[in-house]
């Protein structure tokens, strides 16, 4: 197996195994090739998984039977031994820079020498592939193999496993989850856009969306982990989920309610099974007449100056099942059967009888990795939709502090910001109105305690919110606690206990009209979700009542309203 790049390795890793298993008459050995610019990590990962691994130099002195790589720039020495070269993306789709030249090439397009000499053989997902490959040179012809594309199988077979990744992830019922996915290159969406995330997340209310960030294994390589998770630090701290590039987009994707991408494969996977699409950029290095830049004109465009959540939602609201099939069709042929017809290739290869174990089929990605944190401290804005006696109706709109801009106030809408007691950033925690414990569900006497703490530790707080046994407690500078709990008719669509967040979000609407948070019911509501409060005021106490005017003055000094 050749090692040369992360992109490479992990396809090779992903069907090898399910093509060779259980067999004792084959060895396999990695070959590190180090000449590639995106050779960060192979070895890494190599050697986490404790694969036998030898220099790619000493191929010449093993005498292999069969070369297995999904990385077409190879040199291989001389020899009878034949090169099965498997793609790493979507097909052949895509101009990239060669290094042996100043010019670009095809990417998946093996050297001239090893189609001269007949040893290479190039699998295919599509019979159009191979005509185009023919067109760009001749010496392909003959030396295609139609195995179709084992990644896309996985895809289709993980569909039943959806809300098992969304839950993993962290994506709550209600919530949309939204995929930023990027290839490499200046003419990527990275490399075009590189704070599309973030804008993302200041824009889209976090309790009604969640964001995931799909970057090409070559950006990590490229730029070091480190350097990507510094240029992402921000986001990541505002709930952004980054993926691990050896492992986990699949799952993501699969979870995923909307993609947004550029010319790369993922975006191309993302269609294929069935999710709507907008596309924030398109190389010129996309290759005309394949599947891949069909999608140019069959995608709708992010326009990345205007509003953001408006075209996220006409592109949900517009979508229909099947959009992309014309254009998926020309890229994946016989779905299903990628891992039957690699492994007969691979034991025709070989020169061995095929074991008698029947082949196995595309199986389910295992669980993600957990996604990140929700943000610790958040923008809150409430506005009241409807107001009677002894109930009010709330919009609740919650945005990571870290990244929104200002939220205008008026008479029916108000803003406050909320931290957690674990949001590391100062300047936050003693700029916010409410102070969460959101870590530990307490009894209640023993969450008044912790309010209690809670205001004396941060003294320029007015409320502090804990999660209690049956609800929620938010407790008042001056003495008071509201019992907040979730009322009997809540809706189908309801979450069955109010955040922390949220309850101090309820109490702080009623004293900023003036109301008593007392026998009082307050529906929030976010987006589609809806929750149905009833707050009680445990032995009640005079409430402090300039919280309007210590927002302007708050404002006064630049500081987040409600400081």
């Amino acid at each position: 197996m050749a090692a040369r790049t992360v992109t490479s390795l992990v396809r090779v890793l992903d069907v090898v195994p399910e093509i060779l298993h259980d067999d004792a008459r084959i060895t396999v050995v990695f070959g590190y090739d180090p000449t590639s610019a995106f050779n960060d990590g192979v070895l890494d990962l190599l050697r986490s998984l404790r694969c036998r691994t030898m220099p790619w130099p000493q191929l010449a002195e093993c005498d292999p039977d069969l070369v297995i790589s999904a990385s077409e720039n190879l040199t291989v020495p001389p020899g009878d031994y034949p090169i099965l070269v498997l793609p790493h993306g979507i097909g052949f789709q895509k101009q990239v820079p060669d290094s042996a030249s100043a010019g670009t090439r095809l990417s998946g397009l093996v050297p001239d020498a090893l189609l001269a000499a007949r040893r290479a053989w190039l699998a295919v997902s599509h019979p159009a592939q191979e005509a185009q490959l023919a067109s760009f040179h001749p010496g392909t012809a003959g030396r295609t193999v139609l195995v179709g594309d084992p990644c896309y199988d996985r895809l289709l077979a993980s569909g039943r496993w959806r809300e098992r990744y969304r839950s993993a992830l962290g994506v709550l019922p209600g919530q949309r989850l939204v995929l930023v996915t990027s290839t490499w290159g200046t003419e990527s969406l990275a490399g075009r856009h590189p704070g599309l995330p973030a804008e993302l997340l200041a824009q889209l209310p976090a309790d009604e969306y969640r964001v995931a960030l799909v970057l090409h294994p070559n950006v990590w390589s490229g730029h070091g982990a480190w350097q990507v998770g510094v240029l992402q630090r921000t986001a990541v701290e505002a709930g952004l989920t980054t993926t691990d590039p050896t492992n986990g987009w699949q799952q993501a994707l699969v979870a995923s309610d909307l993609v947004v991408g550029d010319h790369g494969s993922v975006t191309m996977y993302g269609a294929a099974i069935g999710r709507p699409v907008l596309l924030a950029a398109f190389g010129s290095e996309a290759v005309p007449g394949t599947a891949g830049w069909a999608l140019r004109t069959a995608a709708p465009r992010l326009d990345t100056a205007r509003p953001l959540p408006g075209q996220l939602e006409a592109a949900l609201a517009d979508h229909r099942p099947g959009r992309y099939e014309q254009v998926t069709s020309e890229a994946f042929a016989a779905p299903g059967e990628a891992l039957p017809r690699l492994r007969e290739t691979v034991y025709h290869l070989l020169g061995l009888a095929r074991p008698k174990q029947p082949p196995r089929t595309a199986r389910a990605f295992p669980l993600p990795a957990p996604g990140a944190a929700p943000p610790c401290s958040l923008l809150v804005h409430t506005t009241i939709t409807r107001r009677r006696n002894d109930a009010i109706e709330v919009d609740l709109r919650r945005f990571p502090a870290a990244l929104v801009g200002e939220l205008a106030e008026t008479a029916d809408s108000f803003r406050h910001l909320a931290c957690d007691v674990d949001e590391p950033d100062t300047r936050l925690t003693e700029s916010a109105t409410t102070i969460l414990a959101r870590s530990s569900v307490f009894a209640a006497d023993d969450g008044r305690r912790r309010i209690t703490e809670l205001l004396t530790d941060f003294p320029g707080a007015r409320l502090a919110a804990v999660s209690a046994e049956n609800g929620c407690l938010v407790g008042l500078r001056g003495g008071s606690t509201v019992e907040v709990t979730t009322t009997a008719t809540a809706t189908a669509t309801a979450r069955p206990c109010p955040d922390p967040g949220a309850a101090a979000a309820a109490v702080y609407t009623c004293l900023r009209l003036g109301v008593p948070p007392d026998g009082i019911a307050v529906t929030l509501r976010c987006g589609t979700l809806g929750q149905e409060l009833l707050l009680r005021t445990h032995h009640p106490a005079a409430v402090d009542q300039p919280l309007a005017s210590r927002d302007r003055t708050s404002a006064a000094r630049g500081l987040p309203p409600s400081s």
